[in-house]
């Protein structure tokens, strides 16, 4: 079902670069005399791109899937080290071309101006060294997939993935519950020093990267790379400050009820989890299949075009939803620019957490089909925040209709308090992430003591400051290595913030006019990036 090639020949599978290379060389050669062939060759050059992107997109979606699958790693692997090194240098020079063709500014269709800021913000970036130090840097990104995936522990006799310990969490039994919350945290830490070796290296290369391209360190790098336009790293830290006033104080109310109504002496972190006014978790769905069904039907009630998608998704199988070991961790929506049909990923077991990630992910999917006829593949991927902003939305839009999975008023009522307070958790956490990683870059001869000290305070500027954690100090200091974006996607955080924010008010247009207010979503949506934040 891919889009019908214009410039590629319909059989062509971008596999190895001898095959891609002749066509970046036409494009790089080409003569351009008109604005009318600068058109079609920067539709040629995107459909070409859209091409290779999905090749890429489908080698790293087969690695996360099976870890294990030597095979599957090298296939992506491959494409890190043998092809797209190659296509760096070509990229750079059509932007280049691109940039200094007259042609550029007589365009003046929507998107051309973010474009154009685009072409030039990559080409400010370029260094030919770099090339190297990048590739390494992904394929040593993945490795945390690989470490991550592999844990595993033991509860009740069976051998379960940290995602499925983690349901014990929510168990009324007290005991269960900080017996399977050690277990899981002790074999994380039984992998700390690796995963800190690992980052250390992670860093040491990203610095060199922004010191190649004249940045003094690797945030101010990173701004640029990932076309921060329209904020600052001063916004950051006034934002983290608001919520540090404003949101912090409201996590540690709700901290406050939750130890009083649990009526423990002391609230430690293997109680965060467990519904506090009910003696028993919350199941939405049973299996995979029971999420994908109730999720396709939940979002018919929303919109027909919508569960659609899902159905389309479904027919192709373009989803793999359930936690098992080999798995890489987290979850994605993975836009496949060719096909039109996204890719959902995840690690589902059968909490509200769980239901919240799928209708997350399916915000995003709906994204990329309300995307894929843009002209530009470029058009078609959004910055992160107003990408997070089409899925967040999403799960406050879909809690109207959450009685698809929840038949029990009680539980209905149960399950929309507990994603709302989740909301006021994830301020704070997105506050620590972010501003830990600016500390981070912008001291990158740091110690692993003093990494660990400066966690610590960070951590306590945005805790609700009643969970003790007393005795558990070496957890505390490696809480983080748990969050994936640090080592794979950085800088990647901040817009779960400000997209978050948005979603509140995407959710209150929608609660006071559901036509209304799902229409203008998905008008948003539908310009893709061919408007700013």
């Amino acid at each position: 079902m891919k889009n019908k090639r214009q410039y590629l020949p319909k059989d062509f599978e971008p596999n190895e670069w001898e095959l891609i290379h002749p066509f970046f060389e036409e494009l790089k050669s080409r003569p351009i005399n008109s604005k009318e062939e600068f058109k079609k060759w920067l539709l040629d050059r995107s459909e070409l791109e859209a091409a290779i992107s999905e090749n890429a997109g489908w080698r790293y979606i087969r690695m996360t899937c099976d870890t294990t699958n030597e095979k599957l790693t090298d296939s992506f692997n491959y494409f890190l080290s043998e092809i797209q090194p190659k296509i760096a240098p070509y990229t750079n020079s059509l932007n280049e071309k691109a940039l200094n063709s007259p042609y550029l500014e007589q365009i003046n269709e929507a998107g051309f101006e973010i474009l154009k800021k685009t072409l030039e913000k990559d080409f400010k970036i370029f260094r030919e060294e770099n090339i190297p130090l990048l590739t390494e840097i992904e394929q040593e990104a993945h490795t945390y997939g690989s470490i991550s995936g592999a844990m595993t522990v033991e509860v009740e006799g069976k051998e379960l993935t940290l995602q499925q310990a983690g349901d014990y969490l929510q168990s009324s039994d007290r005991q269960i519950r900080e017996d399977v919350w050690r277990k899981i945290s002790s074999r994380r830490y039984q992998d700390h020093q690796k995963l800190d070796e690992l980052f250390d290296k992670l860093v040491k290369l990203r610095h060199q990267v922004a010191l190649n391209a004249d940045y003094g360190n690797y945030r101010d790098y990173m701004f640029t790379s990932l076309g921060r336009f329209e904020y600052t790293a001063e916004d950051c830290f006034a934002f983290h400050n608001a919520i540090a006033k404003e949101v912090v104080p409201i996590q540690k109310s709700l901290a406050e009820e939750r130890k009083a109504r649990l009526n423990v002496a002391s609230l430690n972190p293997w109680d965060l989890q467990v519904n506090y006014y009910s003696s028993t978790p919350l199941k939405p769905f049973e299996n995979g299949e029971e999420l994908l069904e109730k999720t396709i039907e939940c979002f018919y009630q929303i919109d027909k075009y919508l569960g659609d998608c899902l159905v389309k998704m479904k027919e192709m199988g373009h989803l793999d939803l359930v936690s098992r070991k080999g798995k890489a961790p987290g979850g994605y929506n993975y836009p496949l620019d060719e096909t039109g049909v996204p890719f959902i990923f995840m690690n589902a077991t059968s909490t509200l957490r769980d239901l919240v990630t799928m209708v997350h992910e399916g915000g995003h999917a709906l994204h990329s089909f309300l995307t894929k006829d843009l002209e530009l593949t470029v058009f078609k991927h959004p910055p992160s925040e107003v990408a997070e902003l089409a899925s967040m939305s999403m799960e406050l839009i879909s809690m109207e209709h959450w009685d698809v999975f929840f038949k029990n008023e009680k539980d209905l009522i149960r399950a929309r308090r507990e994603h709302l307070e989740s909301i006021i958790q994830t301020l704070p956490w997105v506050s620590t992430i972010d501003k830990f990683q600016h500390w981070i870059y912008t001291n990158p001869g740091h110690t692993i003591d003093q990494r660990k000290k400066e966690w610590a305070n960070i951590f306590t500027q945005f805790d609700n400051q009643v969970t003790s954690w007393d005795g558990l100090e070496n957890y505390k200091e490696y809480v983080w290595q748990k969050q994936l974006h640090l080592y794979e996607v950085p800088f990647y955080y901040i817009e779960y913030g400000m997209a978050q924010l948005g979603a509140v008010a995407v959710w209150k247009n929608y609660k006071s006019n559901r036509e209304e207010g799902y229409r203008k979503y998905v008008e948003a949506l539908k310009l893709g990036y061919t408007a700013p934040i």
